[in-house]
């Protein structure tokens, strides 16, 4: 898949292209992902969610304390990492060795611990290192990453972690999105630089495809899956109640 094959205004249509592939070929994935999801919630255990720098940490807050959504998401939030941060800083951090390493630690994930990690390109430092130790820890690592990307980059460019590894050779499932290297899928008669990204639709789409599920195996199991209500709607608080005391000394950014 390259950039060129992409027609004007053709944003909805190459979204809509990539998110069937995804049906299509994920789906088997997207299964084993779900099924270590509800093997955590059978087990009481938190689901850890990361960003491996940039944009891609914004599907952290898509899956967390969001209505609809598992109320045991604990997002691995780094600032430094994310768009909230000053751009070219978390530019920097996202391929600064053993910074991605520091993250995990603090969080303390254990043995047999679940990870989802999101990052489209797969191959950067922060991405890599906290794979790498969220591994050693023997956590059990769900990776949504490109394909494209992590195969297409040169060995020797200057953004791959210094070990040369890929996002999905650390993972114990791998759902890949397909995302085309430099995002952009839509290129305007006229104008030579490609437009229009579509990461993050894309790895929204498989967070709550994750969610649903996981949602449906925990059902066939017999086990209530913990799910937010809008706190919005009338009774929404009062039904959230018993999941805040629950998770609360647990998930940091609660």
């Amino acid at each position: 898949m390259n950039n060129n094959q992409f027609n004007d205004f053709g944003y909805l249509e190459t979204t809509l292209e990539i998110l069937r592939r995804i049906e299509k070929e994920q789906q088997k994935n997207i299964e084993q992902a779900a099924t270590l999801m509800a093997d955590a919630i059978a087990e009481d255990r938190l689901i850890h969610v990361y960003g491996g720098g940039g944009h891609t940490t914004l599907v952290m807050g898509e899956m967390f304390f969001r209505a609809g959504g598992l109320a045991n998401i604990n997002p691995i939030m780094e600032t430094g990492l994310s768009v909230f941060n000053q751009a070219l800083k978390y530019l920097e951090l996202e391929r600064c060795v053993n910074y991605g390493r520091s993250i995990v630690k603090y969080f303390d994930l254990q043995k047999n611990d679940l990870l989802l990690i999101f990052h489209n390109i797969g191959i950067n430092a922060a991405t890599i290192d906290a794979a790498q130790e969220a591994k050693d820890s023997g956590v059990k690592i769900v990776a949504v990453s490109s394909s494209y990307w992590q195969n297409e980059m040169p060995p020797e460019h200057f953004i791959r972690h210094p070990s040369g590894k890929n996002l999905f050779d650390l993972a114990d499932v791998c759902i890949d999105d397909y995302n085309p290297v430099g995002d952009c899928i839509v290129t305007v008669s006229g104008f030579e630089t490609p437009i229009a990204p579509n990461s993050n639709l894309v790895d929204f789409y498989i967070a709550h495809r994750l969610e649903i599920e996981t949602v449906r195996q925990c059902v066939e199991r017999k086990i209530e899956p913990p799910i937010w209500r809008s706190a919005n709607t009338p009774g929404g608080d009062k039904f959230n109640k018993k999941f805040v005391e629950k998770y609360k000394q647990r998930i940091k950014m609660l």
